[in-house]
Formats: structure tokens, sequence, C-alpha cells
């Protein structure tokens, strides 16, 4: 069993506030016996993307950097693996949506850059973010082979197969999604639901447990362009037939606990041998657009 922290927790403008939170909540995981620490996307700051702003691409760092050494010294005092999600500046003018994981001795393991790149009202990360360039490759460390993807491409089922094709052991999904002030009650229960369901099938799919951690809390517009965003929280973990085995509330911070069984995927992939009956000969329409 691999016991897993799932951090969620609000977000202030004060980077130092939000930085120090974390390191309190990977300590208490840690206490509580987590061997795989994961974090929320963009955890640093509030999630700046909700305005067009080019004074917040001071926000970047690089990758190694300040906070690359901020949390490979939690990792290593803790003897953790922690997934984190960081603003990357790896040039003048080009910027990444990065995850950076560390291996339990504080090196880094690996870093994955966010492939699909959302832009829609509040959510103006083209802006931003170039589309990763370093593909669905997983991520190899002392807890297994972490097939670490990013918010968007949560909804990507290719991104998920790929990452399993490519050996993961387990799907993990930093996340920053919420509420616009305008949803009514109806449509807020319909899009946890589909967000859900979307990484439950994934879970089902590629016989992969399934981990997504969200941010709590109402997060202003400082443009005042909208009313904000109400991250919906509701951080889950799934087994590899989708079953839920934990999730946390919709606006509280919050600490989960999971024990994640890697031999049940095998288990599972003998019963629903979905990669024996892929018909790889047929699927070339994927690499499409569109098929006219």
């Amino acid at each position: 069993m691999l016991i897993t922290g799932l951090i969620q927790q609000t977000n202030s403008p004060d980077i130092e506030t939000n930085k120090s939170k974390l390191a309190s909540n990977i300590a208490w995981c840690a206490k509580n016996g987590a061997k795989l620490i994961v974090l929320q996307e963009l955890h640093n700051s509030i999630y700046f993307c909700q305005t067009e702003n080019p004074a917040l691409f001071d926000l970047a760092e690089t990758i190694p950097g300040s906070s690359t050494a901020f949390y490979s010294q939690l990792a290593r005092e803790h003897e953790v693996v922690l997934v984190t999600s960081l603003f990357e500046k790896r040039s003048v003018g080009l910027y990444h949506n990065t995850a950076v994981v560390f291996e339990k001795d504080g090196s880094i393991a690996g870093k994955y850059r966010k492939m699909h790149i959302p832009d829609d009202p509040a959510y103006y990360e083209k802006f931003y973010f170039t589309p990763g360039d370093l593909g669905f490759e997983p991520i190899q460390t002392s807890v297994g082979k972490l097939g670490v993807l990013i918010c968007w491409d949560q909804w990507y089922p290719e991104a998920a197969r790929l990452m399993a094709l490519s050996g993961a052991d387990i799907l993990i999904y930093p996340t920053a999604i919420g509420f616009d002030s305008s949803d009514q009650s109806a449509e807020k229960k319909r899009q946890i639901e589909v967000w859900m369901i979307s990484q439950r099938a994934h879970a089902v799919a590629n016989g992969l447990p399934v981990i997504s951690v969200n941010r709590t809390g109402f997060e202003p517009d400082p443009s005042g362009q909208t009313n904000g965003i109400t991250f919906w929280g509701s951080s889950f973990a799934v087994g590899p037939q989708g079953e839920i085995l934990a999730v946390a509330p919709e606006s509280e911070e919050v600490n989960l606990i999971v024990e994640i069984d890697f031999q049940r995927s095998e288990t599972v992939r003998r019963w629903w041998p979905f990669f024996r009956d892929r018909r790889i000969d047929a699927y070339n329409g994927l690499i499409k657009r569109f098929i006219d």
C-alpha cells in the first residue's frame, strides 16, 4: 500500500504565507504516514490567470530556482516524494505551467509541462503558458512511475492513455477549477459530477488509480470584469475500477490521507484486458483534428 497525502487549501496573494501553510500541511501528511504528497495547481500564489496582465509574468521562476530549493528541502526533510506545480520561466518570453516531482532525497525526479492550455473567461492561460514539449512521459520515483498531468489535461483521454501506455502506475492531476458566479445550483452539481466522472473513466479505461487535487475558496478577479472564481475543492482519489477511495469537501481546507494499492491494477487489468483488445491498426483518425 502506498500512503498518499492530498493537500487542498485556499490561497492568498501572499506567496510566503501560502508556502508556509503548505510546509505545515506537508509535515502533517508525512507525520501521518504519507510517502507520496500531491499539491494543487499553481499552489504558490492565487490563480493569476483570471486576467491578462503582463506584470504577472514576474511570478514565474526558473527551474531549478528558489521554489524548487524550498520544496526540495521539504521532500528531503520528511523523506517523501512530492508533486508540486510551478509557473516556470524557461527563458525570456517563454513560460510554462510545470509540475516538478521531488524524490525523497530532495532531488528532482522529473517534470511535466502542461500540454493542453485553456483560454476561457477567467481562465486566460494561453496568455501565460506555452504548451508543454516534454510529451506524456511518467516520472520514475521510489514509490512508482507517476503519470503527472495538469488540470485541463484531465479532460483528454488521449493524455491519460499515453501515460498508461508508457508504464505509469498512477495518474495525478494538480488542479485549479471552480464555479463562475452566474452558475446555478443545478449547474454546479453537473460540473462537479462531470469533472469526477471524466477522471474516474480514465481510471477504468486504463486500469490505474487516479488522484486529483484541487484548490478551494473564493478568489476575486483583480480586474473586476468578472465576479471571481469559487474553487470547488472536492479533491479525490479513486482506484483502478473508478471506485472512490476518498473525497474532500467542496469548501474546506483539508489534508486527505489515502491508501493506494498498485497491486490492484494488475488484478483489474487481468479481469478487463482493455490493452489486449485495443485495435491499434484502426486508430489513425486520432491524429487528425477532425475527420471530414
